[in-house]
């Protein structure tokens, strides 16, 4: 359904198979819950309550937060997965109440994951408040690279602010 682009080191787990997720559908979601700086970890309803609701507007793709946000789709055994992971914390972190950090474990998620088309893992979608909804697969070769591709991405592209600070 959306397109991702590969920029990097990546896990290819082949197309995600459908199935249930593990929180059921019409799941509830809490009145936010959220914890500020910390990464946000969502099921399929979260996802389409929060970020796309591509069931009910499949054509639109319209980000449906106050906030951009990063979406990382992963699974525990994925080392390039493993290495994205303290980044996007330090990331929820530095730009806490600026945007939002998602994560969707694929392997609880098959359903979410097929739909959205991941294909390999890591992968993320940005989602600016005003704009369109973008995507990548991988990461950089290091740690340092990964995070600066990142800070590059906030701040140009989800917050327009065009200065990436220095690491």
């Amino acid at each position: 359904m959306l397109g991702i682009l590969t920029l990097g080191t990546s896990c290819g787990n082949g197309k995600a198979a459908p199935g249930k997720d593990a929180s059921g559908e019409k799941k509830a979601l809490a009145k936010d819950s959220v914890s500020v700086g910390a990464p946000i970890h969502l099921t399929r309803a979260q996802f389409l309550a929060r970020v796309v609701n591509y069931i009910d507007d499949p054509n639109g793709l319209k980000y449906l937060g106050d906030k951009p946000c990063i979406v990382d789709f992963y699974a525990d055994w994925c080392g390039p997965c493993r290495m994205a992971a303290p980044v996007m914390e330090e990331l929820a972190r530095e730009y806490a109440g600026k945007i939002y950090i998602y994560k969707v474990d694929t392997q609880k998620e098959q359903q979410l994951a097929a739909e959205i088309g991941i294909q390999g893992i890591p992968a993320f979608l940005f989602c600016p408040v005003n704009g369109q909804i973008f995507g990548s697969s991988g990461i950089a070769r290091t740690r340092e690279e990964t995070k600066a591709m990142f800070k590059k991405i906030i701040d140009e592209q989800l917050l327009k602010t065009g200065a990436s600070s220095k690491m």
